[in-house]
């Protein structure tokens, strides 16, 4: 998980952008969304409460042509109560809308559909039977999960998939109250569990149970676990090293990672020319002073004896 994300430093990779969403979950998020689009399975995808935006850029990678993609979360707007307030303050308080959308389009050209408020807008705003996939990630006190639940049970098409975020972790017993409540009471049929989500559909679950056994069993990495419990199969996975799918980058690393511009060639300077060279000097003329100081320099008899040789040449 990253820590709070560096304000001058925008994300490169889904990691970089702080949030809770461990590999296995982007595995799951990844493998029933695609099953759904192999199948021709089209309806709307559904994200309350997304943080700084790690999942909801995930799923929104999934969102296909006529499809709405919305999302919903307080962000800095104010709660519906006290109890509500006090989470919020808490855990989010260094979440704001700016910084979802930042971090969404660096990955996306569009942003899916914002409603900021309590969850308690989204049934007003997304059109009844219209979901396929449905991510529930916003409070975690028992009364607002208990409603987001029945809000996703009237949102999704008939074997449309929720996923329930931190049923099951120690700090959210209202959660878990609310997922299990769901389970026993209201119909919902769990698919799977991984670390810290449930994945479940008021449709028959028992078609992507297997084929997600399937799946499961043929990889090294995945640690598979079948129980019984009040009449309901649990399937629970656990990861074993396992690499996250593969996710492109988003536009600050592609821009960073680009080769920069060939500046222009700038032209070599002209080397200085060549310093004149110093012309020879000529080789003396015969009969030159230089000759005739060393002629001078002779005996008598012998300075005698040559200028006669000369006088007789000439």
């Amino acid at each position: 998980m990253a820590t709070i994300q560096e304000a001058t430093r925008p994300p490169h990779r889904l990691d970089d952008v702080p949030g809770w969403f461990p590999v296995l979950d982007q595995l799951l998020f990844d493998w029933l969304l695609n099953r759904q689009e192999a199948g021709g399975t089209h309806g709307d995808l559904l994200e309350v409460g997304v943080y700084m935006g790690k999942s909801a850029i995930f799923i929104g990678r999934h969102q296909q042509p006529g499809e709405k993609y919305t999302v919903c979360d307080l962000f800095e707007g104010d709660a519906p109560d006290d109890a509500n307030r006090a989470e919020a303050t808490k855990s989010y308080s260094a979440l704001t809308r700016r910084v979802f959308e930042n971090n969404y389009r660096s990955f996306h050209d569009e942003l899916p559909r914002v409603l900021q408020g309590p969850s308690s807008v989204v049934p007003d705003e997304v059109e009844a039977r219209s979901c396929r996939f449905v991510h529930i990630d916003a409070s975690h006190l028992y009364e607002h999960v208990h409603d987001d639940i029945g809000a996703a049970h009237d949102l999704l098409l008939p074997d449309g998939i929720v996923v329930l975020d931190d049923f099951r972790s120690e700090h959210t017993p209202g959660v878990s109250i609310a997922t299990w409540e769901a389970v026993l009471n209201r119909g919902l049929h769990p698919i799977c569990l991984s670390t810290q989500k449930l994945y479940g559909t008021w449709g028959d679950p028992e078609p992507v149970q297997e084929a997600l056994l399937a799946m499961a069993q043929e990889r090294s990495d995945c640690h598979l676990s079948v129980q019984e419990a009040a009449g309901h199969r649990i399937v629970r996975l656990k990861s074993k090293g396992m690499a996250a799918p593969a996710f492109p980058p988003s536009k600050h690393a592609v821009a960073a990672e680009a080769p920069e511009p060939t500046p222009a060639a700038v032209s070599a300077p002209a080397p200085a020319p060549a310093p004149a060279a110093r012309p020879a000097r000529p080789a003396p003329r015969r009969g030159s002073r230089v000759r005739r100081v060393a002629v001078d320099l002779l005996p008598p008899v012998v300075t005698r004896a040559i200028r006669k040789a000369r006088a007789a040449r000439s």
